[in-house]
């Protein structure tokens, strides 16, 4: 990676810290940076004078967001070494007061690590000269309810109805996300072979179909500036899109000639994709050169059915089809992996997705993966260590024995006691699920759907929620009206 691919990589390690009341803005400010740096990558300026650049920005940041740089360094510090190849990540040149070049080992580090807790059971208690800083986590969020004058979880995912329907595919829609902290930008994949950009203002509307797969569209995502999207199919390859036009930028094929079932950007380095295909492979590859990267490929038991990056771009979770859930240790300066844990979630059930959450409401930081298991659960798994090891909270039963159902976490941290999960099923209903309530943990069912539907995902301030069905449909929730405190 150059020196202005890591500058980008530390201003999106920051970007969480800018404008939190506008989401837009800071995706508006990672888009301008991506466009300077790119100028200014073009620009003849000797490599020693980015290096310091680097390394001041690097100060500046962390003094104005108020943010310790060795808090940050934490978990590259008490991680093993997994590559050993690898002798240089973001700060593995640093500038020194005189102007010299100085090496450091520091190979993951990013403003998402966090230190892993005990659970919330246990009492803790910070002192003065704790190095652990931030909130402090609480198994009941006394602040947080009283802010929000203590509304019901019910209360507060209840729908007015439906804001709009689409049924511009022929067949099932597989997949739906909301572009990155965007309302009304909604991007759907089909078996059709197509996915579809809608936009919600003005007037509901398909602004963009994306056409070249032949063969059904399994999964899809967004790059964190929303100006690209990738794709994976089981025509047996993966593709990069420009959402806006509709062009394919670039075709990755499977190196093992078969269909490809699942995609990932790597969420701190999006010149990196994941896919993983139905042979249990996955694969590293590099956006700009199309070819797959040396040392970036794996191997689970069964067909990659689902990834899953944590917020540090370090630990990718992969499910697969015989019902097991790996680890691996990403490096994201090399886009290397390293095989890690695996833990059986029910022997031959698919896992058909997986979602990660490093807060569960403001006052209880949780690292924990949603996971949809085909027979019948909807699991949350609590994330032990630092290096991806799971183990399991809870889990509800929903209606899920052989199609594709997916599951999300609900955006915005809650402001009261619990947390809530939403999930589709094969009964044709969507169920939100609070995960702190120990008996009937439904809070909400909508129906109208008229088969089962297999995705949902909210816009990023929960004003709308999206789901799809096994018919090609999707529709639109909109949610009440309600005064935020």
């Amino acid at each position: 990676m150059n020196v202005c691919q890591q500058i980008l990589a530390l201003d999106a390690r920051f970007n969480a810290y800018r404008a939190q009341a506008s989401p837009q803005h800071r995706t508006l400010y990672i888009r301008r940076r991506t466009q300077l740096l790119r100028e200014i990558a073009k620009k003849n300026i000797d490599h020693s004078v980015r290096r310091q650049y680097l390394h001041l920005r690097k100060l500046i940041l962390s003094k104005q967001h108020g943010a310790d740089l060795q808090s940050l360094r934490s978990r590259s510090t008490s991680i093993p070494s997994r590559i050993s190849s690898v002798e240089q990540s973001f700060d593995s040149l640093q500038v020194d007061d005189h102007g010299t070049t100085v090496k450091t080992h520091h190979r993951y580090h990013s403003a998402g690590s966090f230190q892993f807790l005990p659970t919330p059971d246990v009492a803790m208690t910070i002192h003065e000269d704790s190095t652990l800083q931030g909130v402090v986590p609480t198994k009941k969020a006394e602040a947080s309810r009283k802010m929000a004058g203590n509304k019901s979880l019910g209360e507060n995912y209840a729908f007015a109805g439906m804001h709009h329907v689409f049924d511009q595919h022929a067949e099932a829609v597989t997949s739906i996300k909301f572009a990155h902290d965007e309302k009304h930008q909604l991007a759907c994949s089909s078996s059709d072979g197509t996915i579809s950009v809608c936009h919600l203002i003005p007037s509901p509307s398909v602004t963009c179909f994306l056409r070249g797969h032949k063969a059904s569209i399994k999964d899809f995502d967004w790059s964190v500036a929303n100006d690209f999207i990738v794709s994976a199919s089981l025509d047996g390859s993966s593709r990069l899109w420009n959402p806006t036009s509709g062009q394919c930028l670039r075709v990755f094929d499977d190196n093992w000639l078969c269909a490809v079932l699942s995609c990932r950007f790597q969420p701190l380095n999006n010149n990196m994709i994941v896919t993983g295909n139905q042979k249990g492979h996955i694969q590293v590859y590099n956006t700009s050169t199309g070819k797959c990267i040396k040392g970036g490929t794996g191997r689970t038991t069964g067909a990659v059915l689902s990834l899953a990056f944590d917020s540090t771009g370090t630990i990718l979770w992969t499910g697969d089809e015989k019902g097991g859930i790996l680890a691996f240790c990403f490096d994201i300066v090399t886009g290397r992996v390293q095989k890690g844990k695996r833990i059986v979630v029910a022997d031959g059930c698919a896992i058909t997705s997986i979602s990660y959450r490093s807060w569960i409401n403001r006052e209880a930081r949780d690292p924990s993966l949603l996971v949809n298991v085909a027979n019948n659960n909807l699991c949350l798994f609590r994330v032990v260590n630092e290096e991806g090891v799971l183990k399991l909270k809870r889990s509800f039963n929903i209606r899920h024995q052989s199609l594709g159902i997916r599951s999300s976490f609900c955006p915005l941290m809650s402001f009261r006691q619990g947390a809530c999960v939403v999930s589709g099923s094969e009964d044709m209903a969507v169920y939100f699920f609070d995960v702190e309530k120990a008996e009937k943990p439904c809070v909400n069912k909508l129906l109208g759907h008229s088969a089962p539907v297999l995705d949902v995902c909210w816009n990023y301030d929960e004003s709308l929620l999206a789901s799809c069905d096994t018919e090609g449909t999707v529709i639109v929730w909109k949610r009440e009206q309600r005064k935020y405190n």
